[in-house]
């Protein structure tokens, strides 16, 4: 049997009625929009498409206006669960609005690139837990002080001088293929000279030895 609440279980926060909350007031919004109508009517759900309707424009805007996310100075987008493209795409669209924030948490999304998306003051981002294979593939953040990119699929450290001219002070590689490779805290730390931290431990002074560029691509052998 159908519980009463069960022609809303998709329906966005937008969507219901008789409230003002904006989207800088949630620090942990549930973003991820319900399926398709198709995948509705295929599953059996279309009974709850009654409570859809068309959006005109004024309340297109209306709702542009309550999700004011360029307002976020901190926010937590993690555990979103996105199934589908057009969710993913939603996802992406969120976060090209998010021109203010400035503390931002993307852990477990499945991402795998965010390379078009700019965060132009963001200073600390967490994306652990998701797919991402280079540093090429994180969003632009010109001003970030805090980077956690834990339990990714980076592999080798090339492109990480790309935050040599930025502000980063700590980052976090913690279950990344590349922490297995030959004098990999060296390599890191000649890469990122202002670096303070490495998977959250202080620079070392042996940290700071040039690398062996033999060694640059090896990967240590575990037995």
């Amino acid at each position: 049997f159908k519980l009463p609440s069960d022609s809303f279980k998709y329906l966005g926060w937008c969507d219901v009625e008789e409230h003002d909350v904006r989207g800088n007031q949630l620090h942990c919004p549930r973003v991820r929009e319900g399926p398709s109508e198709e995948d509705l009517f295929f599953r059996g759900e279309q009974h709850t498409l009654k409570k859809r309707k068309q959006e005109t424009d004024t309340e297109k805007w209306q709702k542009k206006l309550q999700e004011n996310w360029e307002n976020c100075s901190e926010l937590n987008l993690s555990f979103q669960d996105l199934g589908d493209l057009y969710q993913v795409e939603n996802f992406k669209r969120i976060l090209q609005r998010l021109i203010r924030v400035e503390k931002l948490w993307l852990m477990d999304n499945s991402l795998t690139d965010v390379s078009a998306i700019r965060l132009p003051r963001c200073r600390e981002l967490n994306v652990n837990k998701n797919h991402f294979a280079s540093f090429k593939q994180l969003p632009k953040i010109p001003q970030i002080q805090h980077l956690s990119l834990s339990e990714n699929n980076i592999m080798i450290i090339s492109g990480i001088s790309d935050f040599r001219h930025t502000p980063l002070e700590s980052l976090i590689l913690k279950k990344n293929p590349c922490e297995f490779q030959e004098r990999y805290r060296q390599l890191v730390s000649s890469s990122l000279p202002n670096l303070k931290m490495l998977d959250s431990i202080p620079k070392l002074p042996k940290d700071c030895s040039p690398p062996d560029t033999s060694f640059f691509f090896k990967m240590c052998t575990i037995l």
